[in-house]
Parts: structure tokens; C-alpha cells; sequence
């Protein structure tokens, strides 16, 4: 696969986004297992998971868990950056809620650190501000983290220009990611894609089909990613994320996935070549 960088760490261009296998409708585990591995296989080498990818109130971490389980038993589990992310809870009756506090921070970190199985979280993120905790006290709590060395790269998510801003001034420099949700029905997120662009920091498109609910109809709902996948004799997902990709080389597009035959189909969009042409009528689509 081509790759990228995110920091100072190379990862194949298409990372995978493993939320779905630990939701509602998640599939049971021997599948997201054999998800997981199949993502391996296909040369994905960035992972994304968060302390708040699970389903019941009990089982906070579910899919750390289940990504360490996959990591363990495949031979290429120790190339993966794993990039996982707190300040985000889930009460366990569907809803979510925020804690950006530091302490909480701190000690969600510590629970991520053991559930993983490692001495250093390799991309550490702040999943979403809390408008309840200034947020430079949050992004504070990333540069302890960096600086004891419990994380070895600080991110963030859900984040305005502003904020971007903020948070590289406070890590001095060390912000090396930024994760919003962008996809061809969602497009709000440009001037942050285009900001981190301008700075050298990795833009990682989440919900790049437009939400799990919707991705099954990214090729009817956008026809334009339906002629050029015709044109390609691919999915209109794989042209979605090769949009992606053509927009600036810090892009890495993190689909989601719970089957593995998702897996490989976005693995193989880091090899397709959209004409100019034909990423002129996607961004007008």
C-alpha cells in the first residue's frame, strides 16, 4: 500500500476505523477478528479506536480490547500505529457525553495504556471538546501525557481552525493529527483539512461514506462517485476515499468496517489515480 505520515511514523494512505465492531450492531467477536486481520493482510498499518467504542455501560474499552486481541495473533500486529482516543464517554443507553477535564484525561489514558497492552500509546487524541473544561486545560493534559511519555504523538478531533491552532501552540508544535468527520455529504470540515494542509499535520477524514447508516448509499446518493467508479470498474467507495486522498498528501482516511470484505475494497482505493478531470466533478458534485 502507499503510505503516509503522521508525525514521524509512516502508515499505509487507508487506516481503518474499527468503532463498528464494538457498537450497536456490532458483528460478534470472530468476525471483527477476522476484520481485523484482514485489514493487516491488506497493508493497513493505522488503526483508530477510542475508550468509548463500546455498547453496554461494562465493557469501557471494548474495542482497545478487541484491537490488542487481533494485534497479538498476527505477525505484522507490532507495525500498527494504533491511535485511540479519550474525553468522550458513553453512558451506555445509546447517548454520549463529554469529559475533558484533565484528571479524567490522565486516568483514561492509564485504562487505555493496560487495555492495549503497551508501555506508550502511539497517537494519543482528544476525542471532543467539552464546553464544560477550557480547552486549553484539556490539550494541557495531551502535553503531560507526551512529556511523561506515557504517549508518543498528540492528536485531537472534532476541531475547529481555532482550536487547531490553540493546540499546536500548546504542544509546541508536537500536534501531529487532527480527526473531523469530512465525507462528500459532510464537507463542512475543508477549512480544517486545508489548515492542516497549510501546517504539515495529518488530516484524518472519519465517517468518510458519510455515517454507518448511510454508506451503503453513497453510490446512489452522489452520482457523480457512481460515474467515475463505473469509469474504474470500482466502487464508489474506493473513488470516495481516492478524492480524499488527491486533496493534500497529509489525508489519511480512516473507514470504518466490520466485514472484511469492506476492508479490502477501501485498502485498494490507496492505488487508484483520479484524473484531474475527474476530481474537479467530484468537488463540484
Amino acid at each position: 500500500m502507499h503510505t503516509r505520515r503522521i508525525g514521524d511514523v509512516e502508515v499505509g494512505a487507508v487506516g481503518l476505523g474499527a468503532m463498528p465492531m464494538s457498537i450497536e450492531g456490532r458483528p460478534d467477536e470472530a468476525r471483527s477478528l477476522d476484520t481485523l486481520r484482514a485489514a493487516l493482510d491488506a497493508g493497513v498499518t493505522l488503526i483508530d479506536t477510542a475508550d468509548s467504542y463500546h455498547r453496554d455501560a461494562g465493557e469501557v474499552g471494548h474495542n482497545e480490547t478487541l484491537i490488542a486481541k487481533a494485534l497479538a495473533s498476527h505477525d505484522r500486529g507490532g507495525d500498527v500505529l494504533v491511535a485511540t482516543k479519550g474525553g468522550h464517554l458513553r453512558p451506555g443507553d445509546g447517548s454520549w457525553t463529554q469529559d475533558g477535564s484533565p484528571a479524567h484525561l490522565k486516568r483514561a489514558c492509564e485504562a487505555s495504556l493496560r487495555r492495549l497492552g503497551v508501555e506508550a500509546i502511539g497517537l494519543y487524541q482528544f476525542h471532543r471538546p467539552d464546553p464544560r473544561v477550557p480547552y486549553a486545560e484539556s490539550v494541557g493534559a495531551l502535553l503531560e501525557l507526551l512529556d511523561e511519555g506515557k504517549i508518543r504523538m498528540a492528536g485531537i478531533s472534532n476541531a475547529d481552525p481555532d482550536q487547531i491552532r490553540e493546540a499546536r501552540e500548546i504542544l509546541g508544535g508536537r500536534l501531529v493529527s487532527v480527526q473531523n468527520r469530512f465525507s462528500p455529504i459532510f464537507r463542512s470540515s475543508e477549512p480544517e483539512l486545508e489548515l492542516c494542509d497549510e501546517l504539515g499535520i495529518a488530516f484524518l477524514p472519519y465517517s468518510p461514506f458519510g455515517g454507518i447508516a448511510r454508506a451503503g448509499a453513497l453510490a446512489t446518493d452522489h452520482a457523480a462517485f457512481a460515474r467515475v467508479a463505473d469509469a474504474h470498474g470500482v466502487s464508489a467507495h474506493q473513488v470516495c476515499l481516492a478524492w480524499m486522498l488527491a486533496k493534500s498528501p497529509v489525508v489519511v482516511p480512516i473507514p470504518g468496517a466490520s466485514r472484511p470484505e469492506s476492508v479490502r475494497d477501501s485498502t485498494a482505493a490507496a492505488g487508484l489515480e483520479l484524473t484531474p478531470e475527474e476530481i474537479a466533478a467530484l468537488d463540484a458534485a
